[in-house]
């Protein structure tokens, strides 16, 4: 989690600014006179469906694993086989 501002990930921000520019878009339409105002229905999905992919299709996964496996190494392998040939 590198990318956090008050423990919150980049995604939280994306669909924050996501919706409010949805609302925005939204009140200048319902400004408008006509059949201009229905173009608040394709908004709103845009702005859900946006929403909903942002949620369903993370980039990273939510939990790291808790520990790194230790990985065996023969630190002595070149000591090993100069006693080796000595003997």
């Amino acid at each position: 989690m590198v990318n956090t501002v008050l423990g919150v990930g980049t995604g939280v921000f994306v669909i924050a600014a996501v919706w409010i520019v949805a609302l925005v878009l939204c009140m200048v339409l319902l400004r408008a006179a006509g059949s201009v105002k229905l173009g608040i229905i394709p908004i709103f999905l845009l702005a859900l469906t946006i929403s909903l992919a942002l949620g369903f299709f993370p980039r990273t996964p939510e939990t790291r694993p808790a520990f790194k496996e230790r990985e065996i190494v023969d630190s002595l392998f070149i000591a090993r086989y100069v006693l080796l040939a000595l003997v």
